[in-house]
């Protein structure tokens, strides 16, 4: 068995943004779009740090830049919803990552039991209340905790992956 050289902490403090960024891209991730209701209309923002957090009781999260104009709006209304994207939604993913573009004008929505859109033709939503938030450097990190959940539709997961969107080449069986 041989062993891998170690990085020291100079070479890590000395990795550059892109190189950080390009380690990074190398982990696929999944996209949501993150929604509120904020001074009576509907918010929302890309997200595809997203994970979950605890069973008991049902916690997730995501990760917002601070320099969001989006996130202090959602973020004031303590509540959210995390809308998980098929395949078939590069195009909204696109439109919510879009600074200033008309998010909600051409995407089907409802208002959730927590009273943040919930998104039509999603994979699955989650209805949340902010749980906690937490110091991430240049993100926030926001914890939720789950009011109310759907599996909407039945597709393949939108995937980020590389700086680009993917898809999964073929079905996962159960």
């Amino acid at each position: 068995m041989s062993q891998e050289p170690t990085p020291t902490d100079e070479h890590v403090l000395a990795a550059d943004t892109d190189e950080f960024r390009r380690a990074l891209g190398q982990f696929a991730t999944g996209i949501t779009i993150v929604t509120a209701i904020a001074d009576g209309e509907p918010v929302g923002l890309a997200a595809n740090s997203f994970t979950s957090v605890s069973l008991d009781p049902p916690l997730v999260l995501f990760c917002v830049a601070r320099s969001s104009s989006t996130w202090p709006r959602i973020q004031a209304t303590g509540r959210f919803a995390v809308n998980i994207l098929g395949e078939h939604q590069e195009e909204v993913s696109r439109l919510f990552a879009t600074p200033g573009a008309d998010r909600f004008g051409g995407t089907g929505w409802h208002v959730g039991v927590g009273g943040s859109p919930v998104l039509h033709d999603t994979l699955a939503y989650l209805d949340c209340e902010v749980h906690a938030e937490h110091d991430g450097g240049d993100h926030a990190i926001v914890v939720g905790r789950v009011l109310d959940l759907g599996i909407v539709h039945d597709a393949g997961p939108l995937l980020y992956f590389r700086g680009r969107y993917g898809r999964l080449a073929h079905e996962i069986t159960p």
